[in-house]
């Protein structure tokens, strides 16, 4: 788009959005409001076309509008919600909230102050990638979890010696078992000496005696037998291969990921969290993406990724709530490298435990700590550099 002295400025709001277009003189061409939906936001960025905006400046830099706004090649400037407070005393307002001011001051901001700053941009090609394969291996382990409680329902009524006779569910040794033995019927034919013999071919290393291993079969509720077990024999069978292929394919994308992952830039940075894993890491990476101009605070962080609570007010009654309104997937994985770090970390142990002295449940005591990691990993992230327990032990009190 050819470049334009018309900016336009967004206050965003869960259902209507109030616009300000402003001219290059800082005189007002339009004042408008879109509610949240399809149809009114190609409307306002026809509206935006005629006008002949080329920059645009918004509160958040998540969600439809930022996604229209992109699409359509318009430049996005994400000022903060706190920074757009401070302004209003810059425009005569006694600091009140209002929705048509609020859009103007943030037009005339970019107006006067945008060239100082960075237009928002879509992650790299290489974060897009590593966030297509961290999701795509979370769904196959989701699939890989309904499968395995669907042979594990099947056992229950068919094979219940074969529950529990190994540590994992899922591991080579217990798949290998159940293709061989799918029913009890089959595996009455083991014996203490028979079934060592086996557990030696199959490369057996789990450390316990082949006898308590059988004790544990003998000592089992007896399965079906006749043509139901040999129905459930088969299903047990198809459950087994499903699995094998899902771990497979879940090997492979895991894979990639590391591939993807030591390869970017910001790798160092999330490698560096506490029991952060290779995993846990590059989908960390991902979800939060490599455009620091999404996130100008790391109140705009926690507030994508669930970690902090929502304030609803009405006149003088103030109440705090959870925020449902989030980014799911950003969320998961910011609550689960904080609820993984407190197994490795004195610190993030510490602030767990001091939410739940509080009477917080254990879900509140995790997002109380994904929000103090935040201010650390934003801070990381926004500087480039590797968290570490020694620089950052100032950061880490404060945020506590």
């Amino acid at each position: 788009m050819q470049e334009s002295g018309v900016v336009a400025g967004i206050d965003w709001a869960a259902e209507l959005h109030a616009v300000c277009i402003l001219g290059g003189d800082g005189g007002v061409i339009e004042h408008f409001d879109v509610t949240h939906d399809s149809q009114a936001l190609r409307v306002m960025v026809s509206r935006f076309r005629k006008a002949g905006v080329a920059k645009v400046a918004i509160e958040r830099g998540d969600g439809p509008v930022v996604q229209v706004l992109i699409d359509a090649g318009l430049a996005v400037f994400v000022v903060p919600s706190r920074q757009i407070k401070a302004l209003r005393t810059r425009y005569g307002s006694a600091g009140n909230k209002d929705d048509r001011l609020d859009a103007y001051v943030l037009a005339d901001t970019l107006r006067t102050d945008g060239h100082r700053w960075r237009p928002l941009r879509e992650d790299h090609p290489e974060t897009k990638a590593l966030r297509a394969m961290c999701r795509a291996r979370k769904d196959l382990v989701e699939t890989r979890v309904q499968v395995m409680n669907q042979l594990r329902a099947n056992l229950e009524l068919a094979f219940p010696g074969a529950l529990g006779l190994f540590s994992r569910p899922d591991s080579p040794i217990t798949l290998a078992f159940l293709r061989r033995f799918p029913t009890a019927a089959k595996a009455a034919w083991l014996s203490p000496a028979r079934l060592d013999r086996w557990l030696r071919s199959a490369g057996y290393s789990g450390g316990i005696a082949a006898q308590t291993l059988y004790r544990h079969l003998e000592r089992a509720a007896p399965g079906l037998d006749g043509v139901e077990a040999e129905a459930r024999g088969e299903i047990t069978i198809g459950l087994v291969a499903t699995i094998e292929t899902l771990s497979a394919e879940i090997a492979r994308i895991e894979a990639q990921i590391r591939k993807l992952f030591d390869a970017h830039p910001d790798q160092k940075i999330f490698a560096s969290l506490p029991r952060s894993g290779m995993v846990r890491a590059a989908t960390l990476l991902a979800e939060i993406g490599d455009c620091r101009e999404r996130f100008p605070t790391d109140d705009a962080l926690a507030a994508l990724a669930g970690a902090s609570p929502s304030t609803r007010q009405s006149g003088k009654h103030e109440q705090t709530v959870f925020r449902w309104s989030c980014n799911k997937k950003l969320r998961g994985a910011v609550m689960d490298f904080a609820n993984g770090s407190r197994l490795g970390d004195e610190w993030a142990m510490q602030v767990y435990q001091r939410a739940i002295a509080r009477g917080c449940r254990h879900p509140h005591a995790i997002r109380i700590l994904a929000r103090a990691w935040i201010r650390i990993i934003w801070r990381c992230w926004h500087d480039e550099i590797p968290f570490s327990p020694q620089v950052h032990t100032s950061r880490k009190l404060s945020a506590a």
